[in-house]
């Protein structure tokens, strides 16, 4: 969000569509009004952009589309709303003020150290197969030292109900490239976060893996 430039911006992912949950607009502090469902996808986007000004719920039918369905507010009322206020309408208008301290929370995964390791966990399994991992290199740093590339680690993702503790070894490495054909390694991606993958394999489908699966990195 911080790379785009200043305005209107929609966003839906709403598997809440039709129900209690409200059709909210932030303005933020640098000025951005931001669209979609209050179930906690606009909160991150208005963190980066300066904080929340000023929250309302999407309430005004002269803004929306004629007819409103239960099942496609990204068409019905947040994609509308969004070109009306592009083309000048006020933020006012949408509808009714909205405390801040009513939206809801996008609660997100938090590594922990302990004993001498991260707690950490699958947040995300990108469509390579990779896991992507809470925390960044520097909580995992601060659990058990500096990260040397080829660094032996261990990974230990929790027992489940459908079968046993999975025991990986690894190692951390800053590209795939430093790694064999097929091997493991735990890197930084892209957004600078904690990652685990096979060297073009797909390891979540290798270990049977699934979003929220703990995991422990320890030194091997």
């Amino acid at each position: 969000m911080p790379w785009m430039p200043r305005g209107v911006h929609v966003a839906v992912v709403d598997p809440g569509v039709g129900t209690a949950r409200r059709p909210i607009g932030i303005r933020t502090g640098r000025g951005d009004v931001l669209i979609g469902p209050d179930n906690g996808l606009l909160m991150p986007a208005a963190d980066r952009l300066g904080g929340i000004v000023e929250v309302r719920e999407l309430a005004n039918p002269d803004m929306m589309l004629g007819d409103t369905t239960m099942t496609f507010h990204g068409r019905d009322i947040f994609a509308p709303i969004g070109a009306h206020l592009a083309a000048g309408r006020s933020f006012e208008e949408i509808g009714p003020v909205v405390p801040v301290a009513d939206l809801v929370a996008l609660a997100f995964a938090s590594p922990a150290a302990r004993d001498g390791g991260l707690d950490s966990s699958i947040v995300y399994i990108d469509s390579f197969g990779n896991l992507r991992l809470a925390g960044d290199p520097t909580d995992l740093e601060a659990a058990i030292g500096a990260l040397t590339p080829g660094r032996a680690l261990t990974l230990r993702f929790a027992a489940t109900a459908d079968g046993p503790e999975i025991v990986e070894q690894t190692t951390w490495e800053l590209t795939f490239g430093a790694t064999a054909l097929g091997a493991s390694l735990l890197y930084e991606d892209s957004f600078a976060r904690l990652a685990y993958a096979d060297n073009q394999g797909n390891v979540a489908a290798r270990l049977g893996l699934a979003v929220d699966r703990p995991v422990r990195i320890e030194p091997a």
